[in-house]
């Protein structure tokens, strides 16, 4: 080995190689004429390690050297032609015989039941993307003190299902991009967020058992195709979040489990090693290699794909070690708690390392439980996410709008309790891919009543969460208001636009996120209480809420939702101005252009009724002001 061979084989094993991908996996060095490849893996347990492949033949392995002894076995293979494109796979042998397994840190795959990796060593993609990245860096800089002052709109997508040909067969990545692209831009969503792509054997697990995870998934095309797409996403001021799942794998037999003939990426102690809900190996955190893998991979696809953030998946089954157990199948910590300590320091290095690489970037923790800090800075205590999505906020709002409205009074907290912790973490408002399948209904079929009272319900739900502080989320086919759940074997129902109240909702959305992309008081100040103050808070009878929010300047808004089955009256404090003018309603039909104030009780009130099912968003005019349509 070279010196530098030497320090990557050190530092992988010391937990802080974070460029493993570049050791491990299929290396290409050109000699002369000659194509000269390095194939590496770690299989400490293994007796011996072969290679079989295209270009070598799949009977007789070839014999790789172990030259760690932490268990990293090599060959150097040197072919007069390059390999790009053909496929290989590890002959582990271990003390039960036998297994083909993919590489690991293979670039590309075959996935689905074969797994064979795919010698991809070589790029010729141009990237375009240099005005986004300078974008991105002015937008994190911000005007302000308040923490990620701009608009994130995120629109979540499975590409398998959005749309696909009309004999059913997948749309490429070039394909998705070109449609994609000018969709969620005229839409006025900031971010594409995609269910993983990485490359997974099982369709049904909507990505979320990966097999291949430097391997963005052959389904839609090659390495440099996922590249295109995210280079149209950034020409077009679109930013890419990918679903990233650190937490567990499946059992396919050419994947990470026990990969050298027993556990070796998944714990060793029955307590952690396996999901029972999910029959899935959970990785080891603790061990050094392991957090190599996994930080590496992370970094991988923000370097080499361009990616701008990371939505990380199922942090809640790392971080508690009761997740899913019951009482007497987990083991307390060495403290005694049920916190997962080394998670808890896996996703603290993890954290460290992007930011310090890439300051911009989002990390996005989907956490069900109430870990305190957990998107606070790591030298502040905390474990270093910027954003975590507010399930808590989702699942008491979804409740509240599926009951009838004659007994939403008694639970008016799904509306003001969520205020109470708003500022205590950095907060995205979630209408995700979770909560539309598995008999939990569309968004447009969780509103309670008839056919109608349900778009004029789910107007205002969306005026709500856009209005609310934290960044926002919705998965695709909301925008329409599709009734069918969504379905990840098939397209959704674009045909739904043939009638009119579903084209009205998307076009509803549309304006409602040109609204917020142009309403900084909806945006500047998420995270503090400096950008939100309550008016009503409390009209539960009324099933009203009425609220103010204010940019970094101290402009204001003033936004009021009615959530009862029949008209509202109520009183608006109004501060001194001439009139509070309509600057945005869930439907033409909801309010005038304005409402004038006057003098109530000895103090200046606008006197507003609030059709059922309907909200507004208002704007304090002194004479000087313009409206802000």
């Amino acid at each position: 080995m070279t010196n530098k061979d030497e320090l990557a084989a050190y530092y992988f094993h010391q937990g802080t190689n974070y460029r493993a991908y570049d050791y491990l996996g299929c290396t290409l060095v050109k000699k002369g004429k000659n194509f000269v490849y390095t194939f590496r893996t770690w299989a400490p347990n293994a007796l011996s390690v072969g290679l079989v492949s295209d270009f070598s033949g799949w009977d007789m392995p070839i014999p790789l050297a172990k030259i760690t002894d932490g268990g990293i076995w090599e060959l150097v293979y040197s072919s007069p032609i390059s390999l790009e494109n053909t496929t290989y796979k590890f002959a582990i042998y271990t003390k039960h015989g036998r297994v083909n397994k993919g590489d690991p840190y293979a670039r590309f795959s075959k996935g689905l039941d074969d797994g064979a990796s795919i010698v991809c060593t070589e790029s010729s993609f141009k990237w375009g993307d240099a005005a986004w990245r300078k974008h991105r860096a002015k937008n994190a800089a911000g005007k302000s003190s308040y923490y990620l002052s701009y608009p994130i709109n995120i629109y979540e997508v499975h590409l398998g299902s959005f749309m696909r040909h009309d004999d059913g067969s997948y749309l490429s990545y070039k394909e998705l991009a070109d449609i994609l692209v000018p969709y969620v831009k005229a839409m006025g969503y900031t971010h594409i967020e995609l269910l993983p792509i990485m490359e997974h054997p099982y369709d049904g697990s909507w990505g979320y058992q990966v097999c291949g995870f430097y391997a963005p998934t052959s389904r839609f095309g090659s390495p440099d195709d996922f590249r295109y797409f995210v280079d149209k996403m950034h020409r077009c001021g679109i930013g890419v979040i990918l679903d990233w799942v650190p937490a567990h794998f499946p059992k396919d037999e050419w994947g990470l489990y026990e990969f050298d003939g027993q556990p070796l990426y998944e714990y060793q102690g029955k307590d952690r090693q396996e999901s029972a809900s999910w029959g899935t190996r959970f990785f080891d955190l603790g061990r050094e290699e392991v957090q190599c893998f996994l930080v590496s991979n992370a970094l991988y696809y923000l370097r080499e794909f361009h990616v701008d953030g990371l939505r990380v998946d199922a942090v809640a089954s790392m971080l508690y070690l009761d997740y899913d157990k019951a009482p007497g199948e987990w083991i307390p910590n060495n403290e005694g708690g049920n916190i997962s300590l080394e998670a808890l320091a896996f996703f603290k290095k993890l954290n460290t390392a992007v930011f310090a690489e890439f300051p911009n970037a989002l990390m996005i923790a989907e956490e069900s439980g109430d870990y305190c800090k957990l998107t606070h800075p790591t030298h502040e205590g905390g474990v270093g996410f910027n954003l975590k999505w507010n399930m808590g906020w989702a699942n008491d709002f979804y409740s509240y709008l599926s009951s009838d409205p004659v007994y939403r009074r008694y639970n008016h907290k799904a509306l003001n309790f969520p205020i109470m912790y708003a500022f205590t973490e950095n907060y995205c408002l979630p209408i995700s891919h979770d909560e539309v399948v598995h008999g939990k209904l569309s968004l447009i079929n969780k509103m309670h009543g008839e056919y109608g009272d349900k778009f004029e319900q789910m107007r205002s739900a969306l005026l709500l969460m856009m209005t609310y502080p934290g960044k926002k989320l919705m998965f695709m086919g909301t925008e329409y208001a599709q009734f069918r759940e969504w379905n990840y074997a098939d397209s959704l129902e674009w045909f739904m636009l043939d009638y009119p109240k579903h084209r009205e909702m998307r076009e509803y959305v549309r304006s409602l996120n040109a609204f917020y992309l142009a309403s900084p008081e909806l945006w500047s100040i998420d995270f503090h209480e400096d950008g939100f103050e309550w008016i009503l808070p409390d009209e539960a009878e009324k099933n009203t809420v009425a609220f103010r929010r204010f940019a970094a300047d101290k402009s204001s808004l003033t936004v009021i939702i009615n959530f009862s089955g029949t008209d509202q009256h109520i009183l608006i404090p109004a501060k001194g101005c001439l009139t509070l003018d309509v600057v945005f309603a869930t439907s033409p039909t909801t309010a005038p252009d304005k409402y004038t104030v006057a003098k109530e009780r000895g103090e200046e009130y606008a006197d507003i009724t609030l059709k059922r099912f309907s909200g507004v968003i208002l704007r304090e005019n002194n004479g000087f002001n313009k409206i802000n349509l």
